[in-house]
């Protein structure tokens, strides 16, 4: 991994961590399905003016069934989890279980596309869960491992890696911003219906940080963080940039004890610590 792949590889982890967090926030003033919906239909305006801007090329016809896929699996779909999950547990332990994303990717790959990892490569991945696992254990049990948050947050997880499995082919084709607009446009089409279908229409009596916590979910995650995302997969492949995420959850962890005052465990650095090991073991091969 070159510098250029580092920094932004730096910036993407730190801001898909903080993402968990101002999800927290915004989902406990807000009904998360909403509030994600709205989300989508300002990024998409912002998107389209950044694309016009920097005359980003438009998805070949081939590739773009796939991007939007990618939309309602990899972005509406996992959001849509990820967000309702947050409700309900902490958003350290959403991180925590979103973070199987990579496994379910590498397996994706060899089982789908018969892509075979190095076996220091596999060693690096199961070495960078082991670190999460780590974090995860007393997390799980100081929270009374509540089945619908779990179950919500690993449904996030697998419906990320089939978004990514299914773009994986086009990833070296498409452009960041043009292909974040148009997942951003299958992603609120999808969510938007579910809003509908399952929420009440939120008012707007939010406080200071549950506003705070939505304007960063749409400038920086909904806009930065994807196109990070999308140069990322481009550079580093679907496994790799996937498990840039294992360092997500101990970034959230310290996020969320600075933010939300959320416990920080000596386990939570230690499997940090960890999961950054198997993380360089996995990139480097």
């Amino acid at each position: 991994m070159n510098l250029l792949t580092l920094g932004l590889a730096s910036a993407f982890i730190t801001i898909w961590a903080s993402a968990f967090t101002a999800a927290r926030i915004v989902a406990l003033e807000t009904p998360p399905l909403w509030a994600l919906g709205v989300r989508f239909a300002i990024c998409v305006p912002l998107l389209a003016l950044i694309v016009l801007a920097t005359r980003s090329p438009t998805p070949a016809r081939p590739d773009m069934p796939r991007v939007l896929a990618m939309g309602v699996f990899g972005l509406g779909g996992y959001l849509a989890f990820a967000w309702v999950a947050s409700a309900h547990i902490a958003s350290g332990l959403v991180a925590l279980l979103c973070a199987i994303t990579p496994i379910f990717v590498a397996l994706g790959e060899r089982l789908w596309r018969g892509v075979r990892l190095p076996r220091a490569a596999w060693a690096g991945l199961a070495l960078g869960w082991a670190g999460v696992a780590l974090l995860a254990a007393p997390r799980a049990a100081g929270h009374g491992l509540d089945a619908l948050g779990i179950g919500l947050a690993l449904a996030a997880a697998l419906s990320q890696a089939l978004g990514m499995l299914i773009l994986a082919p086009a990833r070296g084709r498409i452009a960041p911003w043009s292909a974040n607009l148009w997942q951003t446009c299958a992603g609120a089409v999808l969510v938007m219906s579910l809003a509908i279908t399952l929420e009440s229409p939120p008012g707007l009596e939010h406080s200071i940080a549950g506003w705070g916590a939505f304007a960063w979910s749409v400038l920086v995650v909904g806009l930065l963080a994807y196109f990070l995302y999308f140069t990322l997969l481009a550079r580093l492949g679907p496994t790799g940039a996937a498990s840039l995420q294992l360092l997500a959850p101990p970034m959230a962890a310290l996020i969320g004890w600075l933010g939300l005052g959320e416990l920080l465990r000596l386990t939570d650095i230690l499997g940090g610590c960890i999961t950054l090991l198997g993380l360089w073991l996995l990139l480097r091969r």
